[in-house]
């Protein structure tokens, strides 16, 4: 790629390197010159314009733009491309899901040349049809070939969309003399809409063993969703001990996520369960999001997986604490 301020009489063909603003409107930078953008800038009273010319072995920024985008793709599903402009091609989910992205691929496709970029969402994102999962961007006006190539191979296969394996889920609020009641199935109703599902079940339980268990083996939904009149505050407490009393088994208490803390993961047979704490019926960015969209959309959740939840786990404060969560205070 080289730039060079030329004569209007040889720029018709080359990339205008700079906009410029004419009295009948503007050339914006980027585009190619043709006859009539030329004559334009000589009725401006122009004689020379800056231009960049692709040199031997160079792709243009759109065409650059697309190759590596479809290599980012690969044959993953539910995602689609956008129209190659000013150098960028979106990567664009067709389906509500969690966005699953190989780190290491994307960090190599970024080493090869800095003006090839390849921005992703972070692993694990939980995107809405229609949303942006990864954006490449060739900054320069053309790129070599040869370092495309590179980047290409390296980010073959970096992005794939895991979509919601389950269509309904029930939730069981139990409930104390004191408790909140049914407040927050709204919210709870709206974490599933957005991954597409339907809460298709409520029941409603006094907050004790006998009765939440009774409960849980009543559940018809795919997911089976606790949200406890009264915090869990140990995997022996009330709803952990309800769940094994139905059948079920608990698989992980606690979690590193805050608003989240005090989330239990199990299972009824073939039904996940999962048990919300208190802080879920506020509709706030909570760990229950991150825990349900990987849930719902089948991607496993290891103990290792659950510690790395801890970067970037604190999350906002939400209005139904009793207090901010500083030194000194309960």
């Amino acid at each position: 790629m080289k730039f060079a301020s030329v004569p209007l009489a040889s720029a018709e063909g080359a990339i205008l390197a700079h906009s410029e603003r004419l009295a009948d409107g503007r050339l914006r930078k980027g585009q190619v010159l043709r006859a009539e953008d030329v004559e334009r800038l000589r009725a401006a009273g122009l004689t020379h314009v800056t231009v960049a010319e692709l040199e031997t072995g160079d792709v243009h920024e759109d065409l650059a733009a697309q190759v590596l985008a479809k290599a980012t793709l690969g044959d993953a599903e539910k995602l689609s491309l956008s129209q190659p402009f000013t150098g960028r091609v979106n990567l664009i989910a067709d389906a509500p899901g969690v966005v699953l992205v190989d780190a290491d691929k994307v960090t190599a496709a970024n080493e090869i040349d800095p003006t090839i970029t390849l921005a992703t969402v972070a692993p694990y994102f939980q995107v809405h049809a229609g949303g942006m999962v990864a954006t490449v961007k060739i900054i320069a006006y053309g790129v070599p070939e040869t370092a495309l190539t590179q980047a290409a191979k390296s980010a073959r296969d970096a992005i794939r969309l895991a979509t919601p394996r389950y269509a309904t889920a029930s939730l069981i609020v139990s409930d104390t003399a004191e408790g909140p009641g049914l407040r927050g199935v709204e919210a709870i109703r709206d974490r599933l809409s957005g991954l597409g599902m339907r809460l298709s079940q409520t029941l409603s339980c006094p907050h004790e063993v006998p009765a939440l268990s009774d409960a849980i083996a009543s559940a018809s939904g795919d997911i089976i969703l606790i949200l406890t009149g009264s915090a869990t505050s140990d995997a022996r407490d009330t709803a952990p001990e309800a769940l094994r009393e139905a059948g079920g088994e608990v698989t992980r208490f606690g979690i590193p996520v805050d608003p989240g803390n005090l989330l239990f993961l199990g299972n009824l047979k073939d039904q996940p369960v999962i048990g919300l704490p208190n802080s879920a019926r506020s509709p706030v960015l909570h760990g229950a999001d991150w825990v349900l969209a990987r849930v719902a959309c089948g991607v496993p959740i290891a103990d290792r997986d659950f510690a790395a939840m801890g970067v970037g786990g604190l999350l906002k404060e939400i209005p139904t604490r009793p207090q901010p969560r500083r030194a000194g205070r309960s």
